[in-house]
């Protein structure tokens, strides 16, 4: 007997979306099969999907919990932790997070995962995965224990090229140091994740629009150019392609620029890999203007919507691979407190509404397939970032993490109604659909808005990234 059937749904495949049933054992899909020929066979619990799309579980693979962020005024606070940013996941049908350790010229590397560990485990409703993230100076040593904590399954490593505000925030690897890393992951069967902005001309610009008296963040759009991303990703491109067994994943794509450096690239053979934020393709410059316009930014700046358009088409062509969050959970009233281009909070809470959104946008406005939306929003996360075919797949041996979109429960979002934080960039925005139900590895953890979670449900996921993935552009 199954723990529980899915029947009458239809249900996204490999194959395709068709009318399907979904049998659970345990906490996995034990068995697929046509519409109300499982049902029959014996379950605990049969849920009627009539009406509904079932996916494989959300995956985000760009999430900060329980960062430390800079403030105005030397101030600073530090975003929602793991158990509040995963239980609006599981709300919004995303059922694994990958977020980040960061080492930050202190201690080892070993250490920082240590201690992010401990922030996660029996502390996260959801399942996570982590990257690692270094900054210069390098030292070897560092460098040095990267290897044995990709092949733990940490395969996956975060460079900023800038340091994205002045005197602030303070992340950037330098060249080399990319250079070395680069030549690690390449050797051990890494993937290098890129926040490719050029430094020269970001700090050049700050410098110019301070000057200038342009201090308020409504000109942050001047400061984190379009052709600084240009800049930037051929840049980081050109190195990689001068490591042979490298591959690179670029984050929070904003530009034009960075879709066609993408497409290049991926044309002549190069294994590089394209996401963008749901903040990006909707919102743009002019929302900076807008009241309270600090909710819809995060860094690199929102631009413009000649750049919406290209990134719409990167998803289309295939250039983009993912959409993420860059998930900064904080209150309103953190979000506020700066109001200048040197000072404003990147991030914001957008990890619940993000898959309800995404179907919306693409699939009802756009006419993107249902197939499509599921790659965007999990499949192509799960097979580039080594989850695959644990995660972001519904068949057979894979973990049942299992959604269930109502267009029943067709809404406006109520930004004080959501699970993380008082306010959503997204308020007043329509959408067609919404979770009824979200299951992880088997267990019911929300259904009909009602929560059923425990702290022990979510389990770090070690990762491995594919041959595939590393050879050439495989998604």
């Amino acid at each position: 007997m199954f723990d529980l059937v899915i029947t009458n749904g239809t249900v996204v495949l490999p194959s395709g979306a068709a009318p399907a049933d979904i049998a659970v054992a345990g906490q996995t899909i034990a068995a697929i099969s046509g519409p109300g020929l499982l049902s029959g066979v014996g379950a605990q619990r049969v849920v009627d999907a009539t009406g509904q799309i079932v996916i494989p579980g959300g995956i985000d693979p760009h999430i900060h919990c329980s960062m430390t962020m800079p403030g105005p005024a030397g101030t600073s606070f530090t975003s929602e932790m793991p158990s509040v940013v995963s239980k609006a996941c599981l709300f919004g049908g995303t059922t694994t997070m990958c977020d980040f350790v960061f080492w930050q010229n202190s201690g080892t590397l070993h250490d920082a995962v240590d201690f992010r560990r401990d922030e996660f485990d029996s502390r996260c409703y959801s399942d996570y995965a982590l990257h690692l993230g270094v900054e210069s100076p390098l030292p070897t040593a560092i460098l040095n224990e990267i290897p044995a904590l990709v092949h733990a399954g940490y395969p996956t490593v975060k460079m900023f090229t800038t340091d994205i505000t002045p005197g602030r925030m303070a992340h950037l690897t330098n060249f080399g140091d990319i250079w070395e890393v680069l030549k690690v992951l390449a050797h051990q069967g890494g993937l290098a994740l890129i926040h490719a902005e050029d430094n020269d001309l970001v700090m050049h610009m700050y410098e110019k629009l301070i000057a200038e008296d342009k201090t308020g963040f409504e000109h942050l759009a001047e400061a984190h150019t379009v052709m600084s991303e240009e800049l930037s990703f051929n840049r980081v491109i050109g190195l990689a392609q001068n490591v042979p067994g490298a591959a690179l994943y670029m984050v929070h794509t904003s530009a034009r620029t960075g879709v066609e450096a993408l497409t290049r690239a991926r044309a002549n053979g190069f294994p590089i890999y394209g996401e963008t934020l749901h903040q990006y393709i909707m919102f743009n410059a002019e929302d900076y203007k807008r009241p309270n316009g600090q909710i819809y930014h995060t860094y690199p700046s929102l631009k413009y919507p000649e750049d919406q358009k290209a990134l719409w088409s990167g998803m289309r062509s295939g250039a983009l691979q993912c959409v993420a969050t860059d998930e900064v959970c904080c209150p309103l009233q953190v979000k506020l407190l700066g109001n200048r281009i040197d000072d404003t909070t990147g991030g914001n809470s957008g990890v619940e509404p993000r898959i309800s959104l995404m179907y919306t946008e693409m699939v009802t406005k756009r006419g993107f397939s249902v197939e499509h939306f599921v790659d965007l929003v999990s499949t192509n996360a799960a097979k580039i970032m080594g989850l695959y075919p644990r995660k972001g797949v519904l068949a057979v041996g894979s973990d049942a993490d299992i959604v269930l979109l109502d267009p029943k429960l067709n809404h406006t979002i109520d930004g004080s109604a959501l699970h993380s934080v008082d306010y959503s960039p997204w308020n007043g925005w329509e959408v067609a659909v919404w979770p009824s139900m979200t299951m992880l590895r088997g267990k019911v953890m929300v259904e009909g808005g009602q929560f059923n979670g425990d702290l022990s449900d979510g389990t770090f996921i070690p990762r491995k990234i594919p041959e595939e993935i590393r050879r050439g552009p495989a998604v």
